[in-house]
């Protein structure tokens, strides 16, 4: 994972495996840095209120930035979630959601339709492509120039110590 961004109790990281291609929308996945927590339901609600404010602020930066990088996003979905920890060999589940962007001219996840997830030995990812170092440079940018906004700096949000 490329991890491009980070706040007190979570990382925002490109997928290297996206379950969504670049040119389809793109993947981006937002995690708690202390994976013994599995799920929203464990955290406390400091970190929940973080956790809302991160997703919409990747999800704005995500789709200004893949849509100046010429990928016409349209849509972002959001998508906690974890069952694959259950297979065998699978690990522990720690909260992670998954932020996709959905492009107008997807190819392998057609938008409007809902995000395929079949198993990874599926072969259906073969091929995706993720994010270049430059979206995520640009991504970045739109992230650091959102959070000078009053919708998103965090005293708005309660969460200045």
């Amino acid at each position: 994972m490329s991890i491009f961004y980070e706040t007190t109790n979570f990382i925002v990281e490109s997928h290297p495996k996206p379950f969504v291609s670049r040119t389809d929308g793109g993947h981006i996945r937002i995690r708690i840095k202390d994976e013994t927590i599995p799920d929203r339901t464990k955290l406390q609600p400091n970190q929940a209120i973080e956790l809302m404010r991160l997703t919409m602020l990747i999800g704005e930066a995500m789709q200004l930035g893949l849509n100046q990088q010429g990928i016409p996003v349209v849509k972002i979905n959001y998508e906690e979630l974890g069952n694959w920890a259950y297979k065998p060999n699978g690990g522990k589940p720690f909260l992670h959601v998954h932020v996709f962007g959905r492009a107008s001219n997807a190819v392998k996840q057609p938008f409007p339709d809902a995000v395929s997830l079949p198993d990874r030995s599926s072969g259906f990812y073969d091929g995706f492509e993720p994010l270049s170092d430059t979206d995520e440079r640009i991504i970045l940018a739109k992230i650091k120039a959102l959070t000078q906004q009053p919708k998103y700096l965090t005293k708005a949000w309660g969460l200045d110590n």
